[in-house]
């Protein structure tokens, strides 16, 4: 029996909306400006809310049909993050350079830092369960600055950022990076952090951080003339010094394995609140 044409014309009009509005936010995320991609990302969560609501007749099940979105997150955390087991002492060793079918832009990157005068210093990395992470240092001794490559490879997952790091003879390290998410575990307190996404180049992420300097009053005077040979035992002390702040803090924890930590509860619930920042970011 066909259904009454009173029934399926509702329906039909609410499929339409639906749609609408789906196609309406795809357009919006074709854009390049931000405002229209979050736009695009806001029409997504309102195509959620019309369909729990549609089917239901209910308001509140159609608010939790957005914020299901939200809570996707907690997938990655429950499946494989809690499971993770990572070294507490991490050994930076001597590392080939990814080949450039996983890091394209490697080399252009590496003329960009020693077009601005930083030497060379080493290729380290570590590698551990499912992820692996590559750093090609350089060190500039005018000014006292260390570069960074860093190329991280999680599962399926890759991606770059480049650091700038200058350290201070009273042990507090100021960094400018565009790292692309929000911290996976608070910094330790001696380090200050300058996010620089938007630099589209070496050289403005170089004038950031000088500017970041400038704005703590950090003189040439106040900061340490580091061995470029021993970098990467000074980038092994400042990881330490960081999981063993967490470790404080209770956001990771010792695992069953000797040496090794997971992220805890507490963990959990602060690494869900840097992915909504980074969705609600990157929206």
């Amino acid at each position: 029996m066909n259904a009454p044409c009173w029934i399926v014309k509702p329906i039909m009009s609410q499929i339409l909306i639906i749609l609408a509005v789906i196609i309406a936010a795809i357009a919006f995320r074709s854009f390049q400006n931000p405002v229209v991609r979050k736009c695009g990302a806001i029409g997504i969560l309102v195509a959620s809310y019309l369909t729990a609501f549609f089917l239901t007749g209910s308001h509140v099940a159609g608010i939790g049909g957005a914020l299901v979105w939200f809570l996707l997150p907690w997938i990655e955390l429950l499946t494989r993050i809690r499971k993770m087991r990572l070294p507490v002492h991490k050994a930076l060793e001597k590392q080939p350079p990814p080949n450039s079918r996983r890091f394209p832009t490697l080399e252009e990157i590496t003329d960009e830092i020693e077009a601005e005068d930083f030497e060379y210093v080493s290729d380290s990395g570590w590698n551990w369960e499912h992820v692996s992470q590559f750093y090609r240092i350089f060190y500039r001794a005018t000014d006292k600055v260390q570069a960074t490559i860093c190329f991280t490879e999680q599962d399926s997952v890759a991606y770059a950022y480049v650091t700038l790091n200058s350290r201070t003879t009273s042990g507090q390290v100021y960094r400018t990076w565009n790292f692309p998410f929000s911290n996976t575990m608070k910094l330790a307190p001696d380090v200050m952090i300058n996010r620089s996404t938007d630099s589209v180049s070496f050289g403005d992420l170089l004038e950031n951080h000088r500017q970041f300097l400038d704005g703590f009053a950090v003189s040439q005077d106040d900061l340490t003339d580091d061995d470029p040979e021993l970098i990467p035992q000074l980038i092994e002390k400042e990881t330490g010094q960081q999981i063993r702040h967490n470790l404080d803090h209770g956001l990771i924890e010792l695992a069953e394995q000797p040496d090794m930590f997971r992220y805890s509860w507490r963990g959990l619930f602060f690494l869900y609140g840097q992915l909504v920042k980074d969705l609600v970011k990157l929206s």
